[in-house]
């Protein structure tokens, strides 16, 4: 898999920049090839390049001044220079002000792959360290992935397996699910996590640019096509694309589409010829595929090629057990960002009722958005139900018996609060001492309260704990 793609050779000598055009776009990288160092310059200012293949010795600039420029624009480049007989001092100082490497001319092209493939191998293993040093922290996508409940782990289970292979997922669930946090646990999980991540939303790319976005176009492909450009299949080269939105493509780009998972190359629009690429795909989608491929939006064949592996990201009705440890995470992060002095320490009992009570039809992003407000608008040490938005003590109570129950109407006439409240907080109490067969130590533990609280809203609400085990 190329780490790099992109290389600008300056040289003052035409037959030089001929030869190394020649060869390496031979080689599968995007070259320009340029006279002088000001030229050099002036190019890597315009667009991006991976490596710099310099002179020593140029007209206008020289070299090494070249490369202190460029090594001071874009810390990330990776420079070899070039020096003639007689020149090799120079050729050491530019190594000494940091170019990776140098080649004597005259040199056979072999030479310079095999510099460009050591240097390939230097950044792949920076990249590595890198993404090692980011699964360890705590702050990294892995560690957004937070969650106790069966479901989740049963996703996480298939994601620990499916990550070394290189096979096609899609992952299906209901927006603010966190699809793809899943998509990233995948990559960072595969050989291919020291290479890019690509993300792309389908749905928010106009029909008419999506083919060029997703397969790049040739210069003059279309209106505004002043030069070519690299697509995102290219951009992930070696990586991984995610896909989400899927369903939203329009037939012509499937078509393309079902070209690179079948054949691994594109074609970028407005080009005739054909370029390989090495690039996983995970799709994503909140639509059901199947009944779109019925209707006759969705190729058959994309789906089922797609389809290899399912993923079904649970909502967050069906991991309610998930709840308090999201919204403690979403507290921390957001005394961090909105430098909350003192911090929220945590939540009243009854904010904690009504969070679990909730039906969250916006999932966990709805969840963020909610503690991200309650952040902002508490008082004091501890999230009220007042710093909580306001659907959430009117919205309907998703139950099994009544999955399309309202509070409103549970409650009739009373609209007290408090009452509300506190009628929630003794169910959940009851509930957990029939779960835990009246041991209030575990029950305690499950409600997320101490033994003491517990013990004193045992008393308070006159329940008898022993009742409540025969029951469950």
């Amino acid at each position: 898999m190329p780490v790099f793609r992109s290389i600008l050779v300056a040289d003052d000598e035409p037959s030089i920049r001929h030869v190394l055009t020649l060869v390496l776009t031979d080689r599968g990288y995007d070259v320009r090839a340029v006279a002088d160092g000001d030229e050099a310059l002036r190019e890597m200012a315009a667009r991006p390049y991976d490596v710099l293949l310099c002179d020593v010795r140029m007209p206008k600039k020289d070299g090494l001044s070249v490369l202190r420029q460029a090594l001071a624009d874009h810390p990330a480049l990776t420079v070899v220079v070039m020096s003639a007989y007689g020149s090799q001092e120079q050729a050491l100082e530019a190594v000494a002000a940091g170019a990776y490497d140098y080649v004597q001319k005259p040199f056979k092209p072999e030479e310079i792959a095999f510099v460009l493939r050591k240097a390939e191998e230097r950044e792949r293993l920076v990249r590595e360290n890198r993404r090692l040093h980011d699964t360890q922290n705590p702050l990294a996508p892995l560690g957004l992935i937070l969650g106790e409940s069966g479901s989740l782990q049963a996703v996480l289970k298939q994601v620990a397996k499916l990550a070394p292979v290189d096979t096609t997922v899609l992952i299906s669930g209901e927006s603010g699910t966190g699809k793809e946090l899943i998509a990233r646990e995948l990559h960072a999980r595969s050989r291919r996590a020291a290479m890019p991540f690509v993300a792309v939303n389908c749905g928010a790319i106009p029909a008419g640019l999506i083919e060029s976005e997703l397969f790049g176009h040739a210069k003059g492909a279309f209106t505004d096509a002043r030069t070519a450009r690299h697509g995102l299949f290219s951009e992930a080269d070696g990586g991984t694309l995610f896909l989400d939105e899927v369903g939203e493509l329009p037939l012509s780009a499937q078509v393309k589409l079902l070209r690179v998972l079948q054949e691994g190359e594109l074609r970028p629009v407005g080009e005739n010829r054909v370029e390989k690429v090495d690039v996983r795909v995970v799709a994503a989608t909140l639509r059901d595929l199947a009944r779109l491929v019925e209707k006759g939006e969705f190729r058959e064949d994309l789906y089922y090629r797609l389809n290899v592996v399912n993923l079904r990201m649970p909502p967050l009705r069906e991991r309610r057990e998930d709840i308090t440890l999201l919204a403690r995470a979403f507290i921390g992060r957001f005394n961090r960002e909105l430098n909350r002095d003192p911090p929220v320490q945590g939540m009243s009992p009854e904010a904690e009722a009504l969070l679990t009570a909730y039906g969250w039809p916006g999932n966990v992003r709805e969840l963020e958005n909610a503690m991200e407000r309650a952040v902002l608008l508490a008082e004091d040490a501890l999230i009220q139900p007042a710093n909580l938005p306001e659907r959430l003590w009117t919205a309907p109570v998703p139950t099994p018996s009544d999955p399309g129950g309202n509070r409103m109407q549970q409650v009739g006439t009373d609209l007290s609060l408090k009452r509300a409240i506190r009628d929630l907080e003794e169910s959940f109490i009851r509930a957990a001492l029939r779960r835990t067969k009246g041991n209030r130590t575990r029950a305690a533990e499950v409600l997320d309260i101490s033994h003491r609280a517990l013990l004193y809203k045992i008393k308070e609400y006159g329940i008898d704990p022993d009742a409540e085990a025969e029951r469950g």
